[in-house]
């Protein structure tokens, strides 16, 4: 079965052929891989009207579990966004009643930011949502292929994951 890759790769392999154009098969899959998922991803979360940045703060609250609430800082840790962004982010949630901000009861200057009934409905719902697009384009491999597929692909992000600061 050939595919766009397999297409790109020899137009370059006859245009250049000085050139070792072997990373392109590995990582333009991955690349056009990554934008199809978010294609999916934000199909998913638009079916229960969120975006992908409100569901990422969602889901935040909804892993640290009951009674989902984490400080403004944990969230900026979880998901990479600078402390402007987070603020901006918690002002629009509250206002849509997904989430709320109470009192730190360990520091009175502090918030923390809790998960509304109506915002872990939906960030459950869109989360089922999510992974029944994501099984649907994973269906063409085994189970083995699924993990082996994991692990590859954990190689290549752990180095990224892992740099201090």
């Amino acid at each position: 079965m050939e595919d766009e890759v397999d297409r790109l790769v020899a137009a370059w392999r006859r245009e250049r052929s000085d050139l070792d154009v072997e990373p392109l098969e590995v990582l333009s899959r991955v690349s056009r891989l990554a934008r199809h998922l978010d294609r999916a991803r934000r199909l998913a979360f638009a079916e229960h009207g969120l975006e992908p940045w409100e569901f990422d703060v969602l889901t935040a609250l909804r892993r640290a579990g009951a009674p989902y609430q984490l400080s403004p800082g944990q969230l900026l840790t979880q998901t990479l966004v600078t402390s402007g962004t987070m603020t901006n982010r918690i002002d629009r949630l509250t206002k849509k009643g997904l989430v709320e901000r109470l009192p730190d009861p360990n520091d009175r200057r502090g918030v923390l930011v809790r998960l509304t009934d109506e915002g872990r409905d939906r960030g459950d719902k869109a989360l089922a949502g999510l992974l029944a697009q994501e099984r649907a384009i994973l269906a063409e491999l085994s189970r083995a292929q699924r993990g082996e597929l994991a692990g590859l692909l954990r190689r290549l992000t752990a180095p990224f994951d892992n740099i201090p600061g």
